[in-house]
């Protein structure tokens, strides 16, 4: 018999809850095949078989909260299924049955219908069927006593109407309960205990500006099919913005920095968490070292990251120690927002969605341009609004001048 232990769930994780069981009591597993998945407060990580067998026991149902080390079920090594009983075979001696023969049936009686039903013709038959009249209650006044469809038809003259069937009362349709009260994920718990946190804790506040994307949506398009071709990633907006930012965040440090306790911590290196939404919530896997990736390995990685983000496997690594966090609200068609910072992190810029407005131009000509708000909101404790609002124009001028970005100015 072998246990199936929780393990160790990441540093200063120490409770879970049980998500699903993939396997069920009974069925056999394969050893390091999943057995059940567990979420924490971060991420959502699988426990694997540790031999191959059958599982004979669950311990901690789904929805159940355990700790590192808890025991969540039993193997059973070398157990096998329901095993069905080989079949018995007949002595060799034993002559074998003989068949009875089968009982001789009397030869059936032919049917015969009804006198009134024989005697009418077949448009009274008819007519009597349509109406679910009894062939032997209507009298025939032809030949023979044969019921002709005159005599149907006086019959049903003469007879007063059935009451039409009285309809069943329409009930209303079935309502759906007007209230479901269902606990929040451990990740949902999370997500909420630290955007109160950020709020209750930094002086939070945003300042906006707004970007024309025509450059980049040019230069993107010139050369989306030979970047897709040479480095087997598409070329998105999000690496010119990550690296728009890497640039603005060496020029104003403090945006890049972190408060503990009375100090102020400046980071040299440039982290940069890329917000994902998922089924569980919004997670904001790392992106490190972004300084000194080029464009194609962040749009890699972001994508990587992404899908893990989707799949529920992120390990703890990549989900901690960013340094800076871009968000892109403009995927869902947010047009304006406030982002909120991610602590311990002091600054949060937002992306959002580009939507053609008339733009007055350098030559005093009016053009529809693609444009885009973006927003930063940043803790004021650290970060001045010179500050600020100079950073997000260093955005601005490297997204709308993208020669920048490969300059590094």
């Amino acid at each position: 018999m072998s246990q199936i232990l929780v393990p160790v769930l990441g540093e200063s994780v120490s409770e879970a809850t049980v998500a699903k069981w993939l396997k069920k009591e009974g069925e056999a597993v394969k050893a390091d095949e999943p057995l059940v998945e567990l979420e924490t407060d971060k991420v959502t990580l699988e426990v694997n078989a540790p031999q191959a067998g059958v599982l004979t026991k669950i311990t901690a149902a789904s929805g159940a909260s355990v700790k590192v080390g808890m025991l969540l079920g039993e193997i059973a090594e070398g157990a096998s299924g329901s095993v069905s009983a080989p079949p018995v075979s007949a002595p060799a001696n034993d002559p074998p049955p003989v068949a009875a023969p089968a009982p001789v049936s009397a030869p059936a009686a032919p049917v015969v219908p009804a006198a009134s039903e024989a005697q009418s013709g077949p448009a009274a038959r008819k007519m009597m069927d349509d109406n679910n009249i009894n062939p032997a209650s209507v009298p025939g006044s032809g030949r023979d006593g044969r019921v002709t469809k005159e005599d149907v038809m006086n019959f049903m003259a003469q007879t007063p109407a059935a009451p039409a069937p009285t309809a069943a009362p329409v009930t209303p349709r079935a309502l759906a309960p007007r209230e479901e009260r269902v606990k929040m994920t451990r990740l949902r718990q999370r997500i909420a205990q630290r955007l109160k946190e950020a709020q209750n804790t930094a002086a939070m506040l945003t300042t906006f500006n707004e970007v024309d994307m025509g450059a980049v949506m040019e230069l993107r398009n010139l050369y989306k099919d030979q970047f897709e071709k040479k480095h087997g990633v598409k070329l998105g907006f999000m690496s010119f913005f990550v690296k728009a930012a890497v640039n603005a965040l060496k020029e104003i440090p403090a945006v890049n920095a972190e408060i503990n306790g009375d100090d102020i911590i400046y980071k040299n290196y440039y982290d940069i968490s890329v917000a994902v939404s998922t089924p569980q919530g919004l997670v904001v896997p790392v992106v490190r070292d972004c300084d000194v990736k080029s464009m194609a390995s962040i749009e890699k990685e972001i994508g990587v990251l992404g899908g893990k983000a989707r799949d529920g496997k992120l390990s703890m690594d990549e989900m901690t120690g960013g340094t800076f966090t871009i968000t892109n609200g403009g995927i869902f068609g947010s047009l304006m927002s406030t982002p909120i910072i991610n602590p311990p992190q002091v600054g949060i810029l937002g992306m959002h969605k580009i939507q053609e407005r008339p733009m007055v131009m350098k030559d005093g000509t009016i053009k529809a341009r693609p444009m885009m708000y973006i927003a930063l909101s940043y803790d004021h404790r650290i970060i001045d609004g010179r500050e600020a609002v100079t950073f997000l124009v260093r955005i601005k001028e490297a997204i709308e001048d993208p020669q920048r970005l490969v300059l590094d100015i």
